[in-house]
Parts: C-alpha cells; structure tokens; sequence
C-alpha cells in the first residue's frame, strides 16, 4: 500500500479494506428494501394498516433515497467525503433503530424516510470513492468488483429476512440493518479524507448543487446516462412482479419462489466478471451493442416461451440479468470518465437517474397487461429500444462520449 497525499494529509489506503467499505455502502440500501418484504403481511396485522399504507414505507423509501443521493454528492465536494459519508451513516443506523422500534404507521414511515437521506449519501459517496481512491486503469475493474459483490444483497435478503422472520418479529430485521450501519460507520472514522483539498468546491453549497445542471447540459453525459437509466428500468420491473409471477401464476410455494428468486440474482455475479473478461479483448462500443442485442433476445424469449413454466421463465430473464449486471459497471465508468472534476456531483447525478428510472420501472411492471410475463417482455422492448436510441446519439453527432 502506498500513502497518498489527500486534504494536506498523508493518508494510508488499504484498497482491498476501501474496496470492502465501497461494496457494503453500495449493498446496504437495497438490503434496506428487499430484507424486509417478506415481513409486509406481518406489518399490516401489527399496525392493523391497509397495504396500500404500508407500501408507503417502501415508496417513501425509494423517493427520498433518490433525495439523498442528488443532495449529498455535490456536498461531499465541497465539505468532503468523510464527513459528508459519517453523517449519512449516523443518519442510517439512528433511524434504523427507530423503524425497529416504531409504535404506529406514521413513525415507521417518518423514520424510513431518514433512513432513505441517510442511504442516499452512502450511495452517493461510494461511487465518488472508487475516483478518488483508484486510477483511470482500475476503476472499471473496481467497479466491476463492487458490483459483484453488491448483487449479493438481493439474492440473499429475502432469504435473511424469511429467516430471520422465523425466529423473530419484523422489527429484528430493522435491528439488523441498524448493526449494519453501525459497522460501517465505525470502519468509516478510521478512513482518512479522499477528496485533495484543492479538488474541494470553493462556492456556497447552492452553487455546488447548481453544478449538477451544468454536468446535465453535457450532452455526451446525458445521452449515455438516459442510456444506462432506461437499460435498468426492466430489472426493476422484474423485481416488481416476479413474486406473483412465480407464486400465484406458477403456483409455486414461498421457498420455493424464493429459491427462483436467489438464483436469478446468483447470476447477475457473472455479469461484472464478464465485463472484466471482455472488456480487455474488445471496445466498450462492442460491449455496449452486445448487451443490447442480448436484451431483446431476452425479451423474445419472454414472449414466447416464458408463460410456460417457472424454468422456462427463469431462462428466459436470465440473459437480461446477466447483461444488466454488465453495463452498469461498464456505464459508470464511462460516465464518470465523461467529466473533470465535481466528482460528488457526477455520482449523484448517476444514482439520482438509476434510483428513478428504477422506481419508473416498478410502477412499469404492474401496469394492467395482459399477464406480467408479457408485461415484463413488452417492458424490455420498450424500454430496451429506448436505451439503443441514446445509446446510437452517444457516438454520434459533435457531442460524442469519450472512450466509447
């Protein structure tokens, strides 16, 4: 390990330590989500809530963690990333200990809505880490790793939460993500500031978020995030309705949906590992164009062999899940690559888009098709053909993206 020369400091990095700490940072707020599902039955008997309210404890969630990644970016630019990452962190565990111990409805959504402020900065910052802790030539190796590693979050949370739901109540697994803040807040106060003090933002925290507008306007920038925003909107679909896919038009029973569900997810660990595979034998514009090929594959499959049987709708989402995985390394890093500077701002920029056209596309998946299985296929059709249009404006024109 090598000290690097960060805030006027000399700060020793452990990158395999910083690696770890980027991962968790990165998996806990989907664990903040999919952990808890199983338990919604139990919440609307203890809180005697209708489910369309508690839903809300999901929907307030994705909203304001999309808040929190778009404010706490830019304010890690200008204040740095320790302190902007401790109070995200302080923020997450606190009220996480709170949803546990909630005694109606409304504190329960009052305090995930914190809960989701403090996730937001933990999304926000991490992705701003890989830049400041690694060089051009490894960042999408990192990534890659990072991802990887993050997958493991909604493979196993439904289980960890069927789990722990069998021994305890719904409130242990909100203690359980309180424990998983508090680790990683402690392992945080011993990292050294990232961000070189002449790389900090000299303007007023409003000039620092206005700066967001201005990366916007960087046309290459844009194009290639709309890109890989409505690349992710699909999987979020699938996300949406693959329980009452599998359980009530498969008829399958809870562990066994839960198994389906924990081996698609298995498979989005190979999608980074391909990346770091192919990306040292080809270009990223060939990379691009594969995925986007595959992902109509996909679809087709969907549509024509999905309804039936749960193997054969496993099959058929499965390419999906694999490139889904891919890109998102892939188009991170070449979006980070798109700007200079304002790296807390970039990664805001980047989270903020994915957490929303994520959250579009849970409200895309239970739309009134059909049947979701032809929902689902239609949905990657379109947003699919979506994303290769951004994705042709990327390389042409006189606003191309850089190193695609």
């Amino acid at each position: 390990m090598k000290p690097a020369e960060t805030g006027g400091r000399r700060v020793r990095r452990d990158r395999k330590g910083m690696i770890l700490l980027i991962s968790v940072l990165s998996m806990t707020p989907p664990l903040s989500t999919d952990m808890y599902l199983p338990a919604l039955p139990h919440m609307t008997e203890s809180f005697d809530a209708s489910t369309g309210v508690i839903n809300l404890t999901l929907v307030a969630f994705f909203f304001f963690l999309a808040v929190g990644i778009l404010v706490t970016g830019p304010a890690s630019d200008k204040y740095g990333r320790r302190p902007v990452l401790l109070l995200s962190l302080t923020l997450y565990a606190v009220f996480s200990l709170l949803c546990a111990f909630s005694v109606n409805i409304q504190m329960l959504i009052a305090a995930r809505i914190f809960q989701a402020l403090g996730g937001g900065g933990m999304m926000a910052v991490s992705t701003a880490l890989v830049k400041d802790c690694f060089e051009a030539e490894r960042r999408g190796s990192v990534l890659a790793v990072v991802q990887a590693m993050a997958v493991i979050a909604p493979m196993a949370a439904p289980l960890l939460g069927a789990f722990i739901l069998s021994f305890f109540t719904w409130r242990a697994t909100f203690l359980v993500l309180t424990v998983i803040g508090a680790v990683s807040l402690a392992a945080s106060a011993f990292m050294g500031e990232t961000l070189k003090k002449e790389e900090k933002s000299s303007e007023s925290l409003g000039k620092t978020l206005k700066k967001m507008i201005v990366i916007g306007r960087n046309r290459a920038f844009l194009k290639y995030l709309l890109m890989l925003s409505f690349f992710m909107t699909p999987y979020m679909a699938y996300i949406s309705v693959c329980s009452y896919i599998y359980i009530d038009i498969f008829r399958l029973s809870d562990a066994m949906y839960s198994i389906f569900f924990a081996v698609n997810s298995a498979f989005a660990v190979f999608g980074p590992a391909l990346y770091i595979f192919f990306i040292r034998r080809t270009t990223a514009l060939r990379l691009n164009t594969a995925c986007l090929i595959i992902s109509f594959v996909s679809a087709g499959m969907l549509l024509s062999l999905g309804s039936r049987s749960p193997l054969l709708f496993l099959l058929s989402f499965l390419p999906f899940t694999v490139v889904e995985s891919m890109i998102r390394p892939l188009g991170t890093e070449i979006l980070l690559r798109q700007q200079d500077g304002d790296t807390g701002a970039v990664s805001s920029l980047i989270n903020f888009s994915l957490t929303v056209f994520g959250s579009a596309g849970m409200v895309a998946g239970v739309l009134p098709w059909p049947d979701f299985i032809s929902g689902l296929g239609i949905v990657i059709v379109i947003f699919s053909t979506l994303s290769a249009f951004f994705f042709i404006r990327s390389f042409s024109g006189r606003s191309r993206v850089k190193d695609l």
